[in-house]
């Protein structure tokens, strides 16, 4: 995963994160360290959070931009 690259890319503390996240510091580092799996909730907060798509988070694509919905025709 690649909570902590965005993390600090975006100079923020743990503290910060899981203050957004209302989760403990300690609980949001097992997250950040893979020794606890992020809830799906937290993991869809994170990608709006950050501007990115969960599969960015998770390591699934190299491609960090959000997915936009196709426009629906009237």
């Amino acid at each position: 995963m690649r909570l902590r690259d965005l993390r600090e890319d975006n100079d923020l503390t743990q503290a910060t994160v899981a203050k957004y996240l209302h989760c403990a510091q300690n609980t949001y580092h097992q997250y950040e360290s893979g020794k606890r799996q992020i809830p799906l909730n937290l993991l869809e907060k994170l990608a709006l959070y950050y501007h990115t798509s969960v599969d960015y988070i998770l390591g699934l694509t190299d491609d960090n931009k959000t997915y936009e919905a196709p426009k629906m025709k009237a």
